[in-house]
């Protein structure tokens, strides 16, 4: 394998315990062996994996804003000075459909700042979440440096946090954060997202702007997460209108369905003629993911791969969802190494 490959090795000191199913309170799926088993799996592929670099907080504050910023690095903190504090942050209200006032309390900025039950905030996960970026932007690097491609594993993922608010395991948008970066190399860029959920967070960054394509293959929402957006209707606003695709699949999905899908999103990429890619790999679109609805074959995985890799421009890679089970892995290098012949024949330097 080729490419270079980025991994955030502090990710294990977020481990977050809770998550709201259907009204139930369980384990949350976006579990560390997420990001254990992958990183296992690229050393039996052959992948030479690095550490992020850290790059502070001034490419991350180009996407998401102070407020923001600083309930993230605090709320932890001031969640534990409360009485009976549970373990972790979670919030009991969220901004109603009047225009919101930003409290100064730590229960009120959590429902202002994290839309669902799916984003604990633990000790560790500021740090967690500042290092995943790093590793999205040492990727990024990597390719503003010449290298045809790059790889970031990423844990937490990022693609449904928004610039003031966390959501569905994501606190940081690791993907927007990096693709921000890559705009003053190329001006116009492009981010694919294959998660088999909806980049919320990514489209709400990039919702009014021409110089970022913003295209999403994903499972149809209605029903699904994020529930609220990920429509095919949702096309963009102001100067960003017309620079955002949606394209949702109904529940079952096979890889036939899948590629076609990503073929619509890659041509429609072609003809916005970014200057580079940045792609939400989300691996939940499998089969068996226990918290996908479509039906991706390891094979079809390796086919996006390589279809993805045929454009001939430099492609940048960010780990998103993909949840335990026993393809997990196997789904992951499949997709690599598909990419990363089909990248290196059409674009390898």
């Amino acid at each position: 394998m080729k490419l270079p490959v980025i991994y955030a090795d502090r990710h294990a000191e977020h481990d977050p315990q809770n998550f709201i199913l259907r009204g139930v309170l369980t384990r949350c799926p976006e579990q560390p062996e997420r990001a254990e088993r992958l990183h296992a799996a690229l050393g039996r592929a052959g992948a030479l994996v690095e550490a992020p670099t850290e790059h502070g907080l001034g490419p991350v504050a180009a996407v998401h804003t102070s407020d923001y910023l600083d309930f993230l690095k605090t709320a932890h903190r001031r969640w534990q000075d409360l009485p009976n504090p549970s373990p972790e942050v979670l919030p009991n209200v969220h901004p109603s459909r009047l225009p919101p006032t930003r409290p100064e309390h730590v229960i009120g900025q959590a429902g202002y700042h994290m839309a669902d039950g799916a984003c604990p905030i633990g000790a560790g996960t500021w740090a967690a979440a500042l290092q995943s970026a790093d590793a999205a932007l040492t990727a990024a690097d990597r390719v503003l440096n010449g290298s045809s491609s790059a790889y970031a594993l990423c844990r937490p993922p990022g693609h449904h946090a928004g610039a003031d608010v966390a959501g569905g395991f994501c606190y940081l948008n690791n993907v927007a954060i990096a693709a921000q970066a890559m705009t003053e190399r190329w001006p116009r860029m492009a981010i694919l997202d294959i998660d088999v959920h909806h980049g919320n967070g990514t489209q709400s960054i990039f919702y009014d702007r021409a110089d970022v394509f913003f295209a999403s293959v994903h499972g149809d929402p209605d029903g699904f997460y994020p529930f609220l957006n990920g429509y095919a209707h949702e096309k963009g606003a102001g100067a960003g209108a017309g620079y955002n695709l949606n394209l949702p699949l109904s529940p079952g999905t096979g890889d036939a369905g899948y590629l076609e899908a990503i073929g619509v999103a890659l041509q429609a990429v072609e003809t916005y003629a970014p200057g580079a890619l940045a792609v939400s790999l989300g691996l939940d679109a499998q089969a068996n993911d226990p918290l996908g609805i479509l039906k991706v074959s390891t094979d079809g995985f390796r086919l996006a791969g390589e279809r993805i890799g045929r454009l001939e421009i430099p492609i940048l890679l960010v780990q998103e969802g993909g949840y335990l089970c026993d393809e997990l892995a196997d789904n992951l290098v499949a997709f690599l190494e598909g990419f990363d012949a089909a990248h290196h024949a059409a674009y390898g330097h």
